[in-house]
C-alpha cells in the first residue's frame, strides 16, 4: 500500500492529503492537523523510512533563510527516499524573480541562478530540492475555498490599487492537488513543474470579474499615495511599511560610483543599510523594485 509523509499540513497539503487517503493511501503529517510533531525526530523518522511518498510544504525560514526539513531531516531523507521513492517539494514560481512582463517556463533560470531579484531563501530551497532528485511544484498565487477575490468582494475587503504593469498567473487549489496527486501516483521524474494557468492578470482585473459575476459595483481605483495616507493614519495594515524614496538612476549610480554616494541608504527586510555596503545580489534586488511616483498635487 502507499505510503504518503507530509511535512506541512496547510491549507494545498489538506487537500492532497484527502485526495490520496481516498485513494486508499495512508498518510502521516506534521503540522498543527497533522498526527505527528515536526520536533518528534525519532516519530519523523520512523515514518519517512516507511513512507513510498514524501511531500514538503515547508517553506525557509523567514528569519535565518533556512529550509527547516532539510536542515533537520535532509540526512534522513537522502537515505530514505530520494534513491527508493518519490519526493515533492511545493515551491513559488515567485523564484524566477520580476519577468518584467515576459513568459517563463521550467527553463527560466531562477533568482537563485541568477543571483538577482528577491526571494533569494526560497529561491535557494527551491534548487536545492531540484538538485536532490525530488519533483518541485512551481506555484503562484493560489486561489480556493475561502480564499479568492469572490470572498474578498463578499467580505467587503477588496480593493483595486492602480498599479500598472503588475500581472501575474494564478492557480486553483484543486489543480494543484490534481497535478501533484497525477505525479505521485505516476511517479513522475524529478525535475520542476509549473502549476499555473496561462491568463496573466492583475489583481484589479480579477476583483473586477468577481464584482461583475456577484453584481456588486467594483471598489474605487485607489493610487498608491492614498493607500499611504490610509496607512499613516491607521486605518490599514499592522505597524510597519517598508518604502525606500529614491530613483533608479540614483541606485543604479550609487553601484557604479560608490565613493560619490556613500550617503545613499535604503530599507530591505526591516532594515536600513548604506547602498554601497550591500553584497552585489542585494544591489540589484534595490534596483529591480517597482517605481511609483506620486503626482504633483499643484
Amino acid at each position: 500500500m502507499a505510503r504518503l509523509f507530509i511535512f506541512g499540513l496547510g491549507y494545498t497539503a489538506k487537500r492532497i492529503k484527502a485526495a490520496v487517503e481516498e485513494l486508499g493511501w495512508q498518510v502521516d503529517a506534521t503540522g498543527s492537523d497533522g498526527n505527528i510533531e515536526f520536533g518528534d525526530g525519532e516519530a519523523v523518522k520512523t515514518s519517512l523510512c516507511t513512507s513510498s511518498h514524501i511531500l514538503s510544504s515547508v517553506p525557509p525560514d523567514r528569519a535565518s533563510g533556512v529550509d527547516p526539513v532539510l536542515e533537520r531531516y535532509g540526512a534522513v531523507l537522502g537515505t530514505a527516499s530520494f534513491d527508493t521513492g518519490w519526493v515533492g517539494y511545493l515551491s513559488s514560481t515567485g523564484v524566477y524573480g520580476d519577468a518584467k512582463g515576459a513568459w517563463i517556463d521550467e527553463t527560466t533560470a531562477t533568482i537563485a541562478q541568477t543571483g538577482a531579484g528577491r526571494r533569494n531563501a526560497r529561491a535557494q530551497a527551491d534548487m536545492t530540492w531540484v538538485e536532490r532528485g525530488a519533483s518541485v511544484f512551481r506555484l503562484p498565487g493560489i486561489y480556493g475555498p475561502g480564499r479568492s477575490a469572490l470572498d474578498r468582494v463578499r467580505d467587503g475587503k477588496a480593493r483595486r490599487i492602480d498599479l500598472p504593469g503588475q500581472v501575474f498567473s494564478r492557480v486553483h487549489v484543486d489543480d494543484i492537488v490534481s497535478g501533484v496527486v497525477a505525479a505521485m501516483v505516476q511517479n513522475t521524474p524529478p525535475g520542476a513543474y509549473n502549476l499555473a494557468d496561462d491568463l496573466p492578470a492583475s489583481g484589479n482585473e480579477v476583483t473586477q470579474e468577481a464584482c461583475r459575476l456577484l453584481g456588486i459595483e467594483p471598489p474605487p481605483l485607489e493610487t498608491l499615495e492614498q493607500v499611504i495616507r490610509e496607512f499613516a493614519d491607521g486605518k490599514i495594515g499592522s505597524n510597519m511599511m517598508t518604502i525606500t524614496t529614491a530613483n533608479p538612476e540614483t541606485l543604479t549610480k550609487a553601484t557604479e560610483f560608490p565613493e560619490a554616494y556613500d550617503l545613499v541608504r535604503v530599507r530591505m527586510g526591516g532594515w536600513t543599510e548604506f547602498m554601497i555596503a550591500m553584497f552585489p545580489e542585494h544591489q540589484q534586488h534595490m534596483r529591480r523594485r517597482p517605481l511609483f511616483v506620486v503626482d504633483d498635487p499643484k
